[in-house]
This record gives C-alpha cells, structure tokens and sequence, in this order.
C-alpha cells in the first residue's frame, strides 16, 4: 500500500508577542502544534483554520492571509501532509469550552520558548510556520479558489 497524503490547516496566531499553540497527547508523547487539523469533507481551507482553532483552544479565530502552504512528510508512517497555514486575530474566548480529545491545554509562548521546547514539536511544520511569520510572510486569501459544482 502507498503512503497516504493528508491535507490540514493551521491557525497562526501572534498577540503581544506571544504565539498561540496547543500542548497535546499523540503516539509519540506530549507535542506543541499550532491549532490544527485535518480538513473535513465540504469545508473550505480557512474554514477548517478556523474550525479547529475553536475546537482545540477554545478561541474564535478569523483568518485573514495566507502564511503559507507546506508539504512534508513524516519520516515514520511515509504520510505526507499538505499544510495550508493562515494567519489572523482570535477575538473571543470560551474557557468553559471543552477541547478536542488529546488536546491537554493551550498556550501562548514567545519565539524563544517555543525554540527551546523544539524536541516536542509535532513537525517541523511548528517552527517553520512561526519563522515565517516573523519574517512578514502574507499572502491573500483569495489566492485559495473553491471550484464548486459538476463538469
């Protein structure tokens, strides 16, 4: 059987010079991940962003650019993940909300305590997404096109 290609989304998030991540419980131990997650069938990508960003730390996120689309695959299962990253603001949040299944807690960290925590990313995807952020990466939203409808 050939190794699979999953497309996510990611929700990149920087107030105060803080960026918005998870810590959560995975086959490989407690990792730090951006909000993300697996696209579900009839979302469109910044919907998704937007979806798992609630879901797993229980603030409303609105994307509104681009960071970035990102492809890379895991040196372990050959699964290949199409990361398409957005940036934009969280607006409110609900701490009585539960999160998603595995996901133990949310947190802001700077640039610099996310570096030093690098042995518990999920990916490489982490890092990645926050150093382009930091360096001005921004591109529309309306570079993604949803071709809906038949041939």
């Amino acid at each position: 059987m050939s190794p699979s290609i999953s497309v996510t989304v990611a929700a990149i998030v920087q107030r105060e010079g803080r960026f918005l991540l998870v810590e959560e419980q995975t086959d490989e131990g407690v990792r730090i991940n951006q909000p993300a997650g697996h696209l579900e069938p009839g979302e469109s990508l910044a919907a998704g962003a937007a979806r798992e960003a609630l879901e797993e730390t229980a603030w409303h996120f609105m994307p509104t650019w681009l960071l970035g689309v990102y492809r890379w695959q895991h040196p372990l299962s050959g699964v290949t993940y199409v990361r398409f990253a957005f940036g934009g603001e969280v607006d409110r949040h609900e701490p009585q909300r539960g999160l998603d299944e595995g996901i133990l807690r949310a947190v802001w960290l700077t640039p610099a305590e996310l570096k030093a925590q690098s042995p518990r990313h999920r990916s490489p995807l982490v890092q990645r997404c926050v150093e382009d952020c930091l360096a001005g990466r921004r591109f529309p939203l309306d570079l993604i096109v949803d071709v809906r409808g038949s041939t």
